[in-house]
């Protein structure tokens, strides 16, 4: 079945099944226009009083009484069990940035499939926000203005390598790598400017620094999209 995507050049909020707190989904909400659901994301969404524009999942997780909310053409059935319902959706949508709430606090193990996403789909955009830290993935460069002493955190997903300035210990010349060397806990000295040299890194910042984050990442480049 063709399924039909979401296309938008505004930000799009994508919402979960995960661990939420109604007075952050509110907040979120309002970072865009469009509002889609991920499956069991669709009863918070409607439960803070909106209606998403979009439903997609294997709906699962979807009651009958949530169903008979939605408006026509809501829900959007992807069938096939080899994705998470995360995935299904960053791969449906076309935005220049998804803000995404309800991934993140639950379930470890859903947590890290949602981390393994965000490096695998280039295409989309994405950070992922949790109660204390936000997390995307990193463009091939990025400046950031954040207030001096911030706990700065990256997480390599494969190997890469990246050239720094204003953090407190500097990336340059540093082999990261999962089941190696990794950059958790470092800290904001001045205007942060990164450089990496090849897919795979994740930032972890705290969820306070979140509008920051957006705004950097609305200002950075994109990697080309295998084809």
């Amino acid at each position: 079945m063709n399924v039909k995507i979401v296309e938008t050049t505004a930000q799009v909020v994508l919402v979960g099944g995960g661990a939420l707190q109604d007075k952050v989904l509110r907040e979120v909400l309002q970072y865009a226009k469009v509002v889609v659901a991920a499956d069991g994301g669709a009863n918070p969404v409607l439960s803070a009083g909106r209606m998403p524009d979009a439903v997609f999942g294997d709906m699962d997780s979807l009651s009958d009484d949530v169903k008979a909310q939605l408006a026509p053409g809501v829900l959007r059935q992807v069938a096939e069990q080899e994705s998470t319902d995360f995935d299904k959706c960053l791969r449906h949508i076309k935005a220049p940035l998804v803000i995404g709430y309800g991934f993140l606090g639950r379930r470890l193990d859903h947590q890290l499939a949602a981390m393994n996403v965000l490096v695998r789909r280039l295409e989309t955009r994405c950070v992922l926000v949790g109660k204390y830290d936000v997390v995307c993935h990193c463009p091939p460069s990025i400046v950031l203005d954040l207030p001096i002493g911030s706990r700065f955190s990256l997480f390599p997903m494969r190997r890469v390598t990246a050239r720094s300035e204003g953090l407190r210990w500097p990336l340059d010349g540093i082999p990261f790598a999962p089941g190696g060397v990794t950059g958790t806990s470092n800290e904001v000295s001045g205007p942060v400017r990164l450089e990496f040299e090849a897919t795979g890194m994740l930032l972890i910042l705290p969820a306070e620094h979140l509008d920051a984050l957006v705004s950097s990442l609305e200002n950075a480049p994109h990697w080309p999209v295998p084809a």
